[in-house]
């Protein structure tokens, strides 16, 4: 674990005047469990309002600059830039994952490569940029890291249909997935699945949902195909 703020600070952008809170950030509920004792706090309120955050603005980006989208495309499309692996990815681009508080546990079975700790964290970094230096701070922050490759992240949304009909036209294989992993209690699950082609993985995803880990698998599979290109 990095403890390096002013490195992560450099990193995103921001320097915040109250540590704390972006303390509290990075703050995984593993980790706060285990550190009760020192008023350790976990950052899932701070993701709760991280998110209401990066909805207005995504929502914002879109209205001001997709003039000619229509509503429901606008919907699809935010969908595909907030959701949980492309999330992961924005907040991977600069190591968040790195700077996490997690439990000994969550730290030994893997929680610093989880997508689903790492967006929450993205979230509860927005929510804390928010509370420490208003809007206009925050926005700055979405605008380099979430709003950022559009034309890629458009793929996560549906990634299924789009890879399924990718292999149609040329013809290859039969597409398949499969549920690899199942972790966590059941209120707060993780699966990971695998796309098939015939009996090849060409892609891995996790997610919350089977169908959000299928989802990334797909993605994961178009990326592929296309380096194969």
């Amino acid at each position: 674990m990095n403890t390096n703020y002013s490195q992560l600070e450099e990193c995103i952008g921001y320097e915040f005047h109250n540590k704390e809170l972006l303390i509290n950030a990075l703050t995984h509920t593993s980790y706060a469990n285990e550190h009760r004792h020192k008023g350790m706090k976990d950052n899932e309120r701070l993701e709760f309002l991280g998110d209401a955050v990066l909805e207005l603005l995504s929502s914002e980006y879109l209205f001001m600059n997709m003039q000619e989208m229509p509503e429901g495309k606008m919907t699809k499309l935010r969908a595909s830039l907030v959701c949980e692996p492309t999330l992961a990815s924005d907040a991977k681009s600069f190591g968040l994952e790195e700077f996490l508080y997690l439990g000994k546990g969550e730290n030994e079975t893997g929680g610093r490569s989880r997508d689903s700790i790492i967006s929450d964290a993205f979230e509860a970094l927005i929510g804390a940029i928010y509370i420490d230096g208003g809007l206009e701070s925050a926005r700055k922050f979405v605008l380099r890291f979430a709003l950022n490759d559009i034309d890629n992240k458009k793929l996560f949304f549906d990634s299924k249909t789009i890879l399924q009909e990718r292999l149609n036209s040329v013809k290859r294989g039969n597409l398949s997935y499969e549920i690899v992993d199942e972790t966590g209690p059941d209120h707060n699950k993780s699966y990971v699945a695998v796309a098939k082609l015939d009996d090849e993985i060409i892609g891995q995803g996790e997610g919350h949902t089977k169908k959000a880990a299928e989802q990334q698998a797909a993605y994961c599979a178009l990326k592929t195909l296309d380096k194969r290109k």
